[in-house]
Order: structure tokens, then sequence, then C-alpha cells
């Protein structure tokens, strides 16, 4: 069974996130990872030009994506670095399980590139060991001189970089040859080497965290690590078993003496933080202590909460009024002292170190802050801004503000009043800090000690002051993940057009997030629009809407064969006559001109200027050739003859008139101009000097290592600069005054527009000319060829070529692949990004402009990757003789900029499969198919009093549609998306046929005092009481609810809680034999849940079976006509895990065994039961078969006779494995059973008892595996989808009866695996291993290693692979028409037939 699978949906959870400057020193980017997805954003000020922000605070700001690469690997661990005072920084990505790259911006392609790559993965590193918990971490040193990473928990590899002000280069044999680049003739990193921790620490294993500590000499490594294991339940007998070491590295000697231990720290350390000078030294932080540590004092350490007192035996003082818990909290520094703390349950803690006159950290100030996203990385990006990115919720960003020092007071007895106070605004705090916005801050804090006073004497008036932050939320990225459960649903609207179609309308529905940020994502793949109202008109060829003064569309313009049709539109539409508008003859082109005030039609022969309906002037065009095409942008407009002339008129304003003058200058008409568009230009990109803030580098950034790079002191090489070291005085030095770089200037300058025309000509030359002086400023030679990067060929000279078969090659690829149309748009923040779209006959290519700082425009175009594959419109031509109008129907343009559909602007893409083209100020590319209507000829938009903000398309039935694009979806998205928020833990959710409503399962988990204790013969209750601040367990309540989608809401009155400390294991939708008025199935839902009581007290759970019955809803809530109606409820001998239905039977699995039940009056009857493994978790049937997933001990399957009543397993694979879901394969005859694992694999199993190996069927075989790299908890089958097929494809036996297995993953990513034809999977298979070495790969990883199926067994067999990787081969799409040409000519097929089987999997594959 051979298959395809490919993700359709990015993953959305950020992991990692750091700031740095990426693209050069004059601007600091945002880079955030999400499984293999890597994104580069910028910060642009949110505001209106208008209102000027202060210079000290910068204005809201919003991300704008300005780059992203996907990856072949999951990226681990991400820092930057400067290397050899680069213009820019280099990033370093650590993947799994031992690889490191080292990438950098490439100015000249706007792509990544690789500057080194480091695999440390041979078995001779692995010591035999197979299994890897240990992610590597990777780490650089703050003075970039090295960068070092875990390799396998046990060593660590050092990489040198070259310095420029080196005295000694080293030995030349060290240097690690590279690519030469922007550093000269050396590489800037020297040979790596590993260090091996055992020899230098005898006891040292599992590295917790690695840090650079600042303030040394030499780079020096601390190293948190835990020699002796132990966990929570031992502590009583052995504790504190982490320790810490520091290592200096000296990268000449490679000698790494240890200089600093610190044994006995608490065994459930975290990580370590490294704080910077003047303090120095570093915090170590474990789940409930914080620990500062320095070489030359004595450790300072606080408790924050009372489990910290029994667990450890370091000496610790508690933090008055604090009870937090440090596990997975993130940590970042808001200023040399003060560290912001996002803890788990989403809380902003402020830390501040409080040092005395010598420097020595005496205590901790904790304020908190605001609530906020369950965090997974954090970062500060530019001043005042902190990004919070995250898997269980959208990625926020914040602006924080300094309010009003509060002032801490050191004196000697604080009044009672102020204690009193504080403990009350305690409280209030907990009550008014729900949101982000309203927080309190306790102003008085007791930090005395009366052990310090002895020691240091009495200080009368000491009081300190800090800095406390205000956070508001300035954006955030959507996040679907992780997607726990997913179900299809119907959507509740339709417009009653496309009630008929062959293929379903559906919608997914997955649970994301967890705790406050649980959610669900309902999510549609294409758009469906909304229909108003419906005509048909045939003859049509092309329309146009303009505007009368206003925004409003006045009129409708419709082109025929043999004349236009005016058309009024205001409260209804209605044809004019005898109006100053042409109506002889077809219509060219129709636009306003002059701010929406006038209006310009052009014919075939000539050009008119309206005003309203009144003509104000017309211009008769003989060129000798008919006018085929026209563009515009207000003032100008360019108009196109048949044989290639182009003549620009102007618009010119005078006293009360307007009058249309044709340029004087223009443009050679050989060779002959085959396409044009216009373009006004406010990006400011197309310039011939890039402006000086986009370049100059700002003050605050250049360090001080480069001023002090020149040194000439022999005894400060020695002693290191006197300026570091300062004897600790009593009176500190005045801080220095904090320099504010104003980043976000450049962005509000205003730009002028300057208007641009571009031409394409009969040879495939795009020639860019400036408007009005006509002046050529940018050639690319053969545009149609699709290169990735279109160079400025002005200034080069052409080679001659005196090969005359590869000039008749050249010459023949233009001629059949014709550029047909181009147009250039301006899209994203303020039209900053312009879009360069280029049609040709089957094919589309977007490009962006991005800055490039030589040239005569100091830019260039890049291609971006997109999933239109475009197919030019085949039913609905108008057969015709006439020759002229032939030519104008060939000519209509499919590709029609708006700006104002329900919000948005873009680009509109007609064709056999239309698209819409987003590009918002969120600044990413989105391309959403609109199948649903099939063909569309030609389109608009349109804005009326009726339809605001709507559009109108033509059909291939000549029916003219007016629809809105629905707008409770956000199209900024990968897939339009609606994101519910539940604000409590989503679990399962299911749909509901016969009431089409959704059926879902949450939890809300709150702190508890009480458990249950065993004491001999039953359990018992037991209540805790442990003091103030001691962090209670939370403890899930579940409840089950109705959900409507219509209103997105949870249906009143339907919500049922369980059972105190019962748990929902499963819930199913399941037809049961129903005995009742009528015979036959009937739809339940059933639930199978646990009473977690803990590990003393003997599992069991209850079977709930529940109907959804319809009332009478009550007065004003239509939607109350559901409720749920309890059938059954009983307990069983053990947990129910899984839960299924067989024939009218119900399944269940209690423990490991698989019971079969049927429902009699409202009672579980048992009809047969099997004995499994160790936990069955899942259960699928079909027909009479049962497929069980076991926690450990991977599938098996069962079949289950009705007349024998039996239940037996028929094969199950014998291969230990963690399953984590599985579902069935179905291709017509053919069945295959897909698990995916928690190594993240997906394998494909098959009954096949006449092969040999499989016993005589007792074994399932393995058929293919694939390692996605992305955790799957959800499956679910869909049949193929065929009303977008050729009807040739469509008669392909068994093709109707071919499933999709769609999955969705933990990282937000949605994706599906198809089965395909042996001989199509044969034709990818050859693709597949030629793009492997077609080309480089980003970060240079290797695809096929990538999706080699991973398992830490070494029992594996060989892989089995026959499953294609969809990303990759999908690239061959965005290759350029000549690679395309090379790897079909390797392959031995045709380039058409590889780009039908893409388009045909796409067209099968395009459901929701």
């Amino acid at each position: 069974m051979f298959s395809m699978c490919k993700q359709t949906h990015p993953a959305t959870g950020v992991e990692h996130a750091i700031s740095c400057h990426f693209f050069n020193k004059a601007e600091r980017s945002l880079i955030t990872a999400a499984a293999n997805i890597l994104k580069i954003f910028r910060l642009i000020p949110d505001v209106d030009a208008k209102i000027k922000p202060t210079d000290l605070r910068p204005p809201k700001s919003k991300l704008e994506c300005v780059a992203q690469y996907t990856l072949f690997g999951n990226v681990m661990s991400m820092q930057s670095v400067n290397l050899a005072n680069g213009p820019r920084d280099a990033v370093l990505l650590a993947f799994s399980d031992a690889k490191l790259s080292i990438v950098e911006y490439d100015p000249d392609s706007h792509d990544l590139k690789t500057l080194s790559l480091h695999y440390f993965e041979e078995d001779d590193m692995k010591d035999g060991w197979t299994q890897f918990h240990h992610n590597p971490i990777v780490r650089a040193d703050p003075e970039n001189r090295c960068a070092v990473m875990t390799v396998f928990g046990r060593k660590l590899v050092v990489l040198p970089f070259r310095r420029e002000s080196a005295i000694d280069d080293g030995d030349p044999t060290d240097v690690k040859p590279m690519i030469t680049s922007s550093y000269g003739s050396k590489a800037p990193i020297l040979a790596s080497y590993m260090i091996v921790l055992k020899d230098f620490i005898d006891k040292i294993d599992d590295v917790i965290d690695i840090q650079f500590l600042h303030g040394y000499y030499e780079p020096t490594l601390l190293i948190l690590y835990e020699p002796l294991k132990t966990f929570s339940g031992r502590v009583a007998v052995r504790t504190d078993t982490c320790a810490m070491a520091a290592m200096s590295l000296n990268l000449q000697q490679k000698v790494h003496p240890i200089i600093w231990q610190v044994t006995n720290l608490p065994f459930d350390c975290t990580r370590a933080v490294a704080i910077k000078k003047p303090l120095g030294g570093t915090l170590i932080f474990s789940v409930n202590a914080l620990i500062y540590l320095n070489q030359s004092i004595p450790p300072y350490g606080v408790s924050l909460n009372s489990i910290a007192d029994s667990s450890t035996n370091f000496p610790l003082k508690p933090q008055e009024d604090l009870k937090v818990s440090l596990d997975c909290a993130q940590v970042s520094f808001l200023a040399d002292d003060q560290l912001v703390l996002s803890l788990k349950g989403g809380e902003l803690y402020v830390l501040t170190l409080l040092a005395d006159s010598m420097r020595y950290v005496r205590s901790f100030h904790f304020d908190r802050a605001a609530a906020s996203v369950l965090t997974t990385c954090i970062c500060i990006c530019e001043d005042n801004f902190l990004f919070l990115g995250s898997r269980l919720g959208n990625s926020l960003l914040l602006r924080f503000t300094e309010k009003d020092n509060q002032v801490i007071m050191l004196d000697d007895d604080p009044p009672a009043l102020k204690r009193a106070k504080l403990n009350s605004n305690a409280d209030q705090s907990d009550e008014s800090e729900r949101t982000l916005n309203d927080c309190m801050a306790s102003d008085v804090m007791d930090i005395r000690d009366t052990e310090e006073l002895e020691v240091y004497g009495n200080e009368k008036q000491a009081s300190l002051q800090i800095a406390s932050y205000v956070f508001e939320v300035c954006d955030s990225l959507l996040n679907i993940g992780p997607c726990g459960n997913v179900a299809v649903g119907e959507p509740a609207f339709l417009s009653e057009e496309f009630s008929h179609n062959v293929d379903f309308d559906l919608e997914l529905v997955t649970t994301a997030g967890y705790g406050k940020n649980g959610a669900l994502c309902v999510l549609q793949n294409s758009i469906k629009p909304q229909i108003v109202t419906t005509f048909t008109l045939p003859g049509c060829v092309n329309m146009w809407t303009v505007c009368k003064n206003d925004e409003k569309h006045a009129f409708l313009i419709l082109s025929q064969e043999d004349g236009t049709m005016i058309l009024q539109t205001g409260h209804e539409i209605n044809e004019i006559d005898n109006t100053g508008f042409s109506t002889q003859g077809p219509t060219v082109y129709a636009a306003n001109l002059g701010g929406n005030k006038y209006i310009v039609q052009v014919t075939t022969m000539g050009v008119r200027l309206l005003y309203g309906t009144t003509q104000l002037q017309h211009i008769p065009l003989d060129l000798g050739s008919p006018i085929v095409h026209s563009s515009s942008a207000d003032p100008y407009i360019s108009i196109l003859s048949a044989d290639g002339q182009v003549i620009t008129l102007m618009l010119r304003e005078g006293r009360g008139t307007a009058r249309l003058v044709v340029s004087k200058s223009t443009l050679a008409n050989t060779p002959a101009v085959t396409t044009l568009c216009m373009y006004k230009d406010v990006s400011g990109l197309f310039v011939n000097k890039i402006p000086d803030e986009f370049t100059h580098i700002p003050a605050a950034y250049i360090s001080d290592a480069e001023t002090r790079a020149e040194i000439e002191n022999e005894d400060d090489l020695l002693y290191g600069d006197e300026t570091d070291f300062k004897m600790p005085t009593l009176n500190p030095p005045p801080p220095k005054p904090k320099i504010f770089f104003n980043w976000w200037k450049k962005y509000l300058t205003e730009v002028k527009p300057t208007y641009w025309l571009f031409v394409v000509r009969e040879n495939s030359n795009l020639e860019i000319y400036s408007i009005p002086e006509f002046k050529l400023s940018f050639i690319v030679r053969n545009l149609c060829f699709g290169f990735k990067v279109l160079v400025d060929s002005l200034e080069s000279v052409p080679i001659l070529v005196t090969n005359t078969a590869a000039v008749m090659n050249e010459i023949s690829i233009q001629k059949e692949y014709e550029v047909k149309e181009i147009l250039m748009v301006a899209l994203g923040n303020h039209g900053s990004k312009p879009l360069l779209i280029v049609r040709l006959d089957h094919d589309l290519y977007i490009y962006e402009v991005f800055r490039f700082p030589r040239g005569n425009l100091k830019m260039r175009f890049r291609k971006l990757k997109h999933n239109v594959i475009y197919s030019p419109n085949v039913e609905g031509r108008i057969e015709t003789e006439n020759s002229e109008f032939f030519t104008l129907q060939e000519r209509v343009s499919k590709m029609r900029y708006f700006s104002n559909i329900a919000g948005y602007n873009g680009v509109f893409i007609s064709g056999a499969n239309p698209y819409w083209v987003f590009l918002t100020s969120r600044g990413e590319l989105r391309t959403h198919a609109m199948s649903i209507d099939n063909e569309i000829l030609c389109f608009t938009s349109f804005n009326n009093v009726n339809c605001p903000q709507g559009f109108l398309y033509f059909n291939k039935k000549s029916e003219l549609r007016i629809g809105v694009l629905p707008t409770h979806l956000s199209y900024d998205a990968p897939w339009p998306v609606r994101k519910v928020p539940l604000r409590c833990t989503p679990h399962f959710v299911e749909y509901h046929l016969e009431s089409k409503t959704y059926c879902i399962v949450t939890s809300i988990a709150e702190p508890s005092t009480q458990y249950y204790k065993f004491n001999g013969e039953d359990k018992e209750l037991s209540i805790e009481d442990k003091g103030d601040r001691f962090p209670y367990p939370p403890q899930e309540k579940f409840s089950i609810m109705l959900f409507s989608p219509v209103s997105w809401e949870i249906i009143p009155n339907t919500r049922i809680d369980l059972e105190e400390w019962e748990h929902v294991n499963c819930l199913k939708n399941v037809s049961l034999a129903y005995e009742g008025t009528r015979s036959g199935l009937k739809g339940y839902v059933a639930l199978g849940t646990n009473y977690n009581y803990g590990e003393d007290i003997t599992s069991r759970g209850r079977i709930l079976i529940f109907d959804i019955i319809e009332v009478v809803p009550e007065p004003g809530q239509p939607l109350t006509k559901n409720r749920f109606k309890e059938i059954y409820a009983k307990e069983q001998k053990g947990p129910v895990t899984a839960l299924s239905h067989v024939m009218g039977f119900l399944v269940s699995a209690v423990g490991q065994k698989i019971y079969i039940w049927q429902l009699k009056d409202n009672d579980l009857v048992g009809v047969a039961f099997i004995d499994t493994q160790i936990y069955t978790h899942q259960i699928l049937a079909i027909k009479s078969l049962l497929l069980i997933a076991d926690v450990y001990k991977s599938i098996s399957l069962l079949r289950f006779q009705e007349e024998y009543r039996t239940l037996s397993l028929v094969s199950r694979d014998y291969r230990p494995c963690e399953v984590l879901t599985i579902e069935y394969m179905i291709d017509n005859t053919n069945l295959g059973f897909l698990v995916t694992d928690s190594e993240k694999n997906l394998i494909l199993y098959m009954y096949q008892p006449e092969a040999r190996e499989s016993f005589g069927g007792q074994r399932l075989l393995r058929k293919a595996d694939f390692h996605l790299g992305q955790s799957i908890n959800t499956f679910f089958r869909i049949k193929c989808k065929v009303g977008q097929l050729m009807e040739d494809k469509k008669a392909i036996p068994g093709i109707d009866k071919r499933h999709i297995s769609m999955f969705a993953t933990l990282d937000g990513g949605i994706g599906y695996v198809l089965p395909i034809a042996e001989k199509t999977y044969r034709r990818l298979l050859m693709l597949q291993n030629v793009l492997l070495s077609h080309g480089s790969h980003t970060c240079g990883l290797n695809p096929k290693a990538f999706r080699t199926i991973k398992n830490w067994r070494k029992h594996n067999p060989n892989p089995c692979r026959s499953i294609i990787d969809g990303e990759l081969v999908w690239n061959f799409l965005h290759l350029s028409i000549n690679e395309k040409m090379e790897v079909s000519k390797k392959i031995g097929t045709k380039l058409e037939e590889l780009i039908d089987d893409l388009s045909d999997i796409q067209k099968m594959t395009g459901h929701f």
C-alpha cells in the first residue's frame, strides 16, 4: 500500500524565541521556532502617523513577519552570536540527537545561508547508549569568543570563533574550511572539539543546564548537573543531589580547569541564570527555592513555599508573603538586576535583586505584575517589549513601562499599620488582577533580618527605590495547538446555492490549549462565501465596479461581445441608458481616477473620461490595431494595443475641469510589449538610495568590546582592562543614564509615492520604468523562467552566446511558457510589502521585494512559496468569430486587486481553481482556495449599501453572484479560523449528527486540601492543613456540555458536572441497536471514566450513556432545544479506558479486558469478553473487526462473531511500541492500520496471512513508516474529494472508495496520509530521490534522514519507507522552469505528468 504524507497546516506553537540583529546591526529582529518552522519578525509601530509618540516611550507596536523558513528537522535549541564583528548576527540551531547548524541571513537572495555544520552522532560518541532523553542545549559566550553545545547529556562540544583582534592566530591547521562570505578569507569558526565531562568531574551525569558566566577573563561555563538521581518520593532518604561547577575554557591550549564548585543544591534544580556585571554570579532556580551564588561570597537563598523547608537542607530564608513554585518558569532580564518570571500558571512576576554597597545580594523582591498566557519561552525585543512564546495558547507581545518607583524601607520597626495594609493589599490584588491591565503592587515590603543588623550595624534611614512595571498586550500570534482531539462537523450556515454540491460541506473543530488558555478552534481550509443574490447574465466576459465621489460603488460595467452594459448600483441594481459611457462595443478597462472623483473607460478604439454619467472627454486612439489591455495607478493610465504599442495618459485637474493628457515620452516598441502593469509605490523600497535610518547603527548597539579592541598596554592584557575591576566602594557610582534608541521613528516617516510602469516584452524581459520620466530603472531577463531571485540586469553586460542550440532552447521555452499577465500590488502594513504576481498559462509566481544594497534601484525580488497550482479556465468561454473579441477574451485579467473586502486587501485569482491571496500587516502570505463554486471567470470588489465590503464574480454557468466573506472567521491564518475561548481545559469534542451540536468534555483544576487514604479495608477522606505557604496540588473537576455551532457558545443548562475525583478517559459517539418504537441503530454519546483516588486505592470507573433529546426551547433562547438524557450510568470493575461500537453492540476496555455489551431496557448486558495486553486506550471498529491500541504493546486486531457471540484475536504486532493513536487506512479493497507512536513516527501495518513472515496471519506486517517530527494524538478519516477532478480522473476505478486519513498534531499542525496508485508512487519516489540532492536544504538538514523512522530500541528491522514526503516533492513546484525540466529529464517523465499528479492530490485532499 503506497501513500503520501503531507502537512497542510504548519505548526503554530512557539517553542523558542530569541532577539538578535538578524538582518543588520541597525535593527533587532525576533526569531521564533515552532517545531520545524523558523519565523523572523520585526516590530512596527501600530499607530496613526498623525499621533506623534513621545521620544521616551515607544508607541504600541505589532509584529510583522519578514521571513519564514521550513526545516527538515525540529529546532531543539537556538542562540545568536556575532562572528568576527560581522555585519549581522549568525544563528546557532541545535537539532536532536546531536546536530548543530550555524546559519545567517544572505542579503543577496533574502534566504538563510549555512555557514557551518557540526554532526556528533557517531556510535563511539554514544558510549553504547541507545536512548537519550537529553535534548542538545546550545549556549553562546556573551563576548562572542565561542559556543558550547551539550551532547547526550554527558559531553560538551566547544566551537571556538576567530577573534578580530587575536594576538596569535594559533595553528593554521585548526581552521574549519568554509564558504568564503562576508568574513573575507579567514573562516570565522575554528575546528570544534569535544570535552568529556567525566575526565574533569568524576561523578558528572545528567547535565540540567549550562550557562556562560559574566565578568571572567576567559570564557567560563557554569554546569548545573545531578550526579546521583533522586525523586520526590525518596527525598526523606536522599536529598540535595544537584551540584554546580564552573569550568574555565582556555581555547588556545584546550585546557579546562574547574575553578569553582558548589554541591548539595536542592534536588529539583531546573535552570541557572547568569547575572550580568556589576553583580555577577548566578541564580539557581529550583522548584521551591531560589538561590544566588557568587564565587567570592557566601550563597544567599530563599524558600518560595513551605515545601522547600522539608525537601532540602540548603540554608534558605523564607521569602515572606510569597507562595510560588518555579517548575516550568521562564525568565528574562528587564534590567541588569531585574528579571521577569513567567510562572506555570501564567503569572508574571518582576524579581529585583537587592544588593548592598559591597555588591552582595542581600535579598530578593518579588512584585506580581500581571497574569498572562502560559509561556514556553520568553524574550525581550527592543527596549520595552516582551515576547511571550507559548505552545498552549496564543503567543503575546507585551509592552512594559515603568510605573512610579516604589520605596522599600529598610528601617527598624515597620509600623503595625503598614503590615496590616500590606496584607489587605495582597488580598485585593488577587481579586483585581484578572487581566493584564489592572494590577496592584504591594507598596511596602518588610525586609529586615536581626542577624544581618548585628553584622552590618543599623543604617537608620536606609531605603531602596525599586522600579515596578505595567504590562499591556500589543499583539498576539495565533496558535491552534496543541490539538488533542478533532471532530468533523457541518457549518451552521451555508448559502443554498451550494447545497447541491457533490462533496460534503464540512468544518474541523479541534481542542486547543490548556487551563485558562483552553479553547476550541474552528477551521475551514477553503473560503465559503455567503451569497447575497445571483443573476444569470450570459455573454459577459469582464466587469468592473467604479465609484462616484465616495467609497461606495456607483456603477457596474459589464463587457459583452456586441456592447457594454452599464448598471447603476444603489439600493437596487438596474441598467441605465443615455450615459456618457461607450456602450456600442466591448470595454477593455474601467477605473476611477482623481481619488474616486472621475471614471475612465477604455474601449478598443479610444478612452473616455467621465464625471458620474457625464462625459468630460473622449480621446479616439487609432493605433493601427485595437486596444487590448490597460492598467492604471491614479493619476496615470497606460494602454496597450494588440501589436505591442504602449501609450500613457495622465489626469490633469484644472479649475473645475479635468483632462487626460497623452504623455510625450514613451518607450521603444520593439520587441513588442505583451503585457503591462502600472504601480504606485508607497513602501519606500523603490529607491536609488536606502534611507540612512535603515542603515545607521545606533550608538547604543556598538559594544564596548569593539571600542576597546585597540589594546596597546601589556599590563592591560595581563590583568584585564582596569575599568572592569574596581574595588567595591561604599558609595556606588551613579547609574548610567538609559540611552533610548528610537527605532520606531523610521517607520513613521511619510513616504512620497512614486509611480512605475512594469512591461513584459515578447522576449520575456521585464522592464521597470519610472513615471513620468520613462527612465528604464530595472531589467529582468527571462521572467517566464521563474527564477528564485530576480536580479537587475541593467548594469550587467550580456554575454554573447555562441552556442546556437542553447539560444534556440531558450527561445522555445519563452514561446511555450509565455507570460500572460503581471500584477504589482502594494500589500502588507500601509503597502510596505509589494508583491509581483506573474501568471503564465499553467503557472503562477509570486515575488516579494527586498532591499539589496547594490544596483540602480536598491532592491531585488524573491520568489515566495505558496500553494496555488494555477490552471486556466476550461469552461464558460464564449464562442466567437470576431478576432478582436477573441483576443479581448484571452486577455481578461484573472488577477484582481481588492482593497476592502471584509476589511482585508489582497488579490483574487480566478481560474479553474480560484484563490484568494491575502497579505495583512502581519506580513505573511496567505492563499486560500475557493473551490465551492468551481471555476470563476472574473471577479471584482463591490461595496454597496445592501452588500457592504462585498464582491461580485461570474462562474462558468454565466451566473453573476454577489457575495460577502463570512466575518466570524479570521483569514489572516494558514487556514481560515475562529478560536473560541473556553477558559478551561478541553479534553474531547464529538459532533452529534442528529442534533447538529458538539458534545465537549472540559475540566477545571483547583487546588485541593484533601485526599483519600487507605485504612486497611476501605478508603477514608483526609483533609490536610499545611499552612499558608504550601502550594496545594490541583484537582481536576470534569464536566460534559453541549456546544452550538450557530453561536459558538455552550448551550444554556446543558452542562453536567461529573463527580469529584472522576476523570473522563474517553468520549465516543456510538450507534447502538435500539429496541424502542423503531428498529435499527440509534446514536448515543458514551463516556468512560475513572475515579483517581491515588495509587493505594483500587481504580474503578463508570460507563455513562447519554441520549441527546429535543425539548421545548426556553423563550428567547432558540438553541436550548437540545438536552442530555441519561440512559445508563453504572460503576464497572475497573477504569473504563476506551469505548466503541460494533454491529450495534457497545465495546468497552476495562483494565486489560475488553467487553462487548448489549443495551437492553436501559441496562448493559454482557455478550463477550477477551483478555489483552497491559492497558488498552483506543478501540476502532469497522464492520466486525476491532483494532485496539495498547499503551506499551502496540496494536492487536480482534474479530467479533455475533452468531457465536465470541470475541477472538486475529493478529497482532509483537514488537513493543508506545501507541498514541490509531486509524484505518482504506484504499478501495485494501485495509491498512495506521499507528502513531510516542517517538513521533507514523507506521502502517497490514494483515497478510499469505505472506511467509506473518506466520499464517498471526503477525501484522509493517508495510510503511515515516517520521513526522510532531506528536499526533488524533486522527479522522474522510472520503477523497472528487468534485474538482477532471472527468477522466473521476472515472478511475476505486477512487470514490479511497479515504484520506487526516491528523492534527500537538504542535498545532494539520496534515493527511493519502493512499496513492503505484504508478504515481513510483513517479513521485523518483522525484523525491532527485530532489534530495538537487540544491541545498536550509541548515544543511537531510530530508531522508529526517523522515526515516526513529526508534531507540535496536531490534528494529530496516525502515520500510513507502510513504512519499509531501513537503519535499511539493518543493518541485517552486523550482524554476529549466530546473523543473532538468529534474523531470533525470526521472525520464514529462514535467506535466508530475504537476498533474501533485495537482490531483491537492484537489482530492482539498476538504473543509
